[in-house]
């Protein structure tokens, strides 16, 4: 079983979108040798650098196992006349490839038929992957791409070499006009460019380690290595631990080294957020800092080399740094000249979005939007500030209008706080009422992903919630819905960063009327006339959020899929209360729930099953004088138990609800095992259908117990 190769060669792949590329293109190599019966033994891998995409894969079969399969042809009414075989029965034998002797009849279910086995020879997987590998190179997705030959060749950077192979011979494929080879390349100015592969696996990664090429790994590992030698060399210093940063400077390099550069200490009169920003964002330097956390007049920089050995790199970076930092101190000096209060006139000029209006206008909607929110807070007994969000979403895009924002864009809200920290907003304000309009300030566009932190105060909170519900809604009412990959106004992020809001600060706000009431915000503007329906907007909403609430539970809170499903299908509105009762809901998958589960899936079917057939629950259940004892005896369950179910629901204490529910096991299991509910008599049948209706709905009030996966349990058994 020979090791397979592929190794993509081509010009400088941006940093960022390597790793999502090594991923699916490893994925369509597995898939593509699963589909074509050559899986490989092993586990495949990747060997990535900013100059090439690799998949290698150990042990993949060398041909396809031959096979052999029967072909269904003509009825035997037809293939053969007085007992010899007809033209339809040469005809089909000459198509499977058989004798017409070889032919056979069979029986299916619409009669005798002839039939005939067919042996299929596998094809060998270099022939298989030269021709299906350029199509899976082809659709590779990125989010640009360019072409160099003609305009049906694209990738992202034009492609160099093709190194394609199992074990030591090549594979003959084509792509974009380069022939695979043996050859690879190896570091631009460390190697002699050349690398000759002798044969696939290990030896090829030693084969670029040889050429000052190494692995993804091996290069994080190298450049932690020397961050931390460069910083030794500072006493009490360490370097600004920044995984996005360290993996961005990964991709850029294929054998890094790093520098230590300096700044003048006089820099750092500039807030820490600025100068970082500059060096991180701009400059992809790392930042460093006493073991207290205050910067320190120093950066690191990986290189893409093995050495600076006369400084030429070091002051090179030096004096780029140098440039960018007076620029920064010159905007933040030129920037106190106009405070926040006067440029909010200038946000009437600055579009937010062309058919929602201004930047003033969506600061007006978000002022009046925290308003109502900070009244549903105080109604709900949270402690509150409302003059400080007022104030707060008065000035939070002000500071679109400043030169530092404009040159260093991803300072936006953080900008806006620190001026508003610095500068006297209004003379009659204690500082520490300024500081927390400043703090809401700084923390509103948090958090920007689920790795990142919500704000700090409930005040910034509420603004976060605000401004990006105010953008979804604008953009939902236009009918600018994100679709599969597409979604250029971030909004899925922007809805990601609510709920995560509105889960870690418990606050009460309820999803589908927070977007109700952030759309009436748009009553009477010019952006009104070209809105969608209100039902469609609501529609897509609840649908958006849904999706929301669910990723966060699963992929952020680590609830298992089954969980989540039956905890939203009981009410998906509410983020706090569902991470409530998916903790319950957790703690009491125990066997009595498993068999209650299993029981809600039987009656969901026999309601569904009945209302099909024309048959509808009575209106409530009655004690018929022929009722079973088994189905009073429930229902006298259901009427002591529900009042303290309820309770324990109102007190939001979903565990001790559930574990009341869950005595109704025995109970359960005597009703389907001794009762029939499908019976004739119209009355029995109608009152069993209710008693069952009131039992499901009983237990779906905290999760839709339906929906949990019984391991061992057959769901779709509908029986009675």
């Amino acid at each position: 079983m020979p090791d397979f190769l592929l190794e993509i060669g081509c010009e400088e792949i941006p940093a960022r979108m390597i790793d999502a590329a090594s991923q699916e293109l490893r994925e369509r190599v597995a898939a593509l040798l699963n589909r074509e019966r050559l899986s490989s033994s092993g586990n495949l891998s990747s060997f990535d650098t900013p100059r090439r995409l690799a998949v290698l894969a150990p042990g993949i079969a060398a041909a396809q196992d031959d096979v052999t399969e029967q072909v269904t042809g003509p009825s035997a009414t037809v293939a053969y006349k007085d007992g010899q075989p007809t033209p339809a029965a040469h005809a089909f034998a000459k198509k499977a490839g058989v004798d017409v002797s070889q032919l056979a009849t069979i029986s299916t279910t619409r009669g005798e038929y002839l039939a005939a086995k067919i042996t299929k020879k596998g094809r060998s997987a270099a022939e298989i992957l030269a021709e299906e590998l350029p199509k899976e190179i082809a659709s590779l997705y990125w989010p640009k791409s360019m072409y160099w030959r003609q305009p049906s060749e694209r990738f992202i950077r034009p492609v160099r070499w093709l190194v394609a192979m199992l074990d030591e011979d090549v594979i003959r494929l084509e792509f974009g006009g380069i022939r695979a080879e043996k050859t690879s390349r190896g570091h631009r100015s460390l190697s002699n460019g050349a690398v000759t592969i002798a044969r696939a696996g290990t030896g090829y990664v030693d084969a670029l380690r040889h050429a000052k090429v190494l692995g993804r790994d091996e290069r994080d590992q190298q450049i932690r290595k020397a961050l931390d030698a460069a910083t030794r060399t500072i006493r009490g210093a360490r370097w600004r631990e920044d995984k996005a940063l360290l993996d961005k400077v990964v991709n850029l390099t294929e054998f890094p080294s790093v520098v230590l550069g300096n700044f003048d200490p006089d820099y750092l009169v500039l807030p820490e957020e600025v100068l970082v920003t500059v060096m991180r964002d701009h400059q992809s330097y790392f930042a460093v800092e006493q073991a207290s956390g205050k910067l320190l007049p120093h950066f690191l920089t990986a290189l893409n080399t093995d050495d600076d050995p006369q400084g030429l790199i070091r002051h090179g970076n030096e004096r780029v740094l140098r440039a960018r930092f007076n620029d920064a101190r010159f905007f933040w000096q030129t920037d106190q000249k106009i405070s926040l209060l006067e440029r909010l006139e200038l946000l009437r000029h600055v579009t937010f979005q062309k058919d929602l209006g201004s930047y003033y206008e969506k600061t007006q909607r978000v002022q009046r939007l925290c308003s109502w929110l900070s009244e549903l807070l105080k109604q709900s007994g949270m402690a509150v500030r409302p003059g400080v969000i007022h104030k707060a979403a008065c000035l939070a895009k002000a500071d679109l209008t400043t030169e530092l924002v404009k040159e260093f864009t991803e300072l936006q809200g953080i900008v806006g706080g620190l001026y508003a920290r610095v500068q006297e907003l209004d003379p009659s304000l204690p500082k520490a009422t300024r500081l927390a309009i400043a703090d809401a300030i700084y923390d509103h566009y948090k958090p920007e992903s689920t790795d990142d932190e919500v704000p700090r105060s409930v005040e910034g909170a509420v603004l976060s919630i605000a401004d990006k519900a105010d953008t979804i809604a604008g953009m939902f009412a236009l009918g600018l819905v994100p679709s599969g990959s597409k979604d250029p106004f971030a909004l899925r992020r922007q809805a990601n960063g609510i709920v995560k809001v509105i889960a870690e600060k418990r606050l009460p706000f309820r999803l589908t009327k927070l977007m109700q009431d952030t759309r009436a915000g748009y009553q009477g503007s010019e952006a009104e006339k070209k809105f969608i329906a209100p039902r469609s907007f609501e529609d897509s909403i609840r649908t958006f959020f849904y999706e929301r609430l669910e990723f966060y539970l699963r992929d952020v809170r680590g609830y298992a899929l089954d969980v989540v499903k039956a905890v939203l299908a009981a009410d998906a509105d509410d983020a706090v209360d569902a991470i409530g009762r998916a903790a319950a809901v957790k703690e009491v998958m125990m066997p009595e729930f498993q068999v209650i589960g299993a029981a809600c899936k039987r009656i969901r079917n026999i309601l569904k099953q009945a209302r099909e057939n024309g048959f509808e629950p009575a209106g409530k259940f009655e004690y018929l004088p022929g009722a079973a004892e088994e189905e009073k005896t429930l229902m006298a369950y259901l009427e002591r138990t529900s009042p303290r179910v309820e309770v324990h629901r109102n007190q939001k204490q979903y565990l001790d609800a559930l574990l009341l529910l869950s005595t109704a096991r025995e109970l359960i299991d005597n009703f389907f095992d001794k009762v029939m509910v499908m019976v004739d008599d119209e009355q029995v049948r109608a009152n069993r259908l209710a008693l069952l209706q009131t039992l499901l709905k009983e237990f779906s009030t905290i999760a839709d117990f339906s929906e949990i996966v019984i391991e061992g349990k057959n769901p779709s058994k509908t029986d009675s």
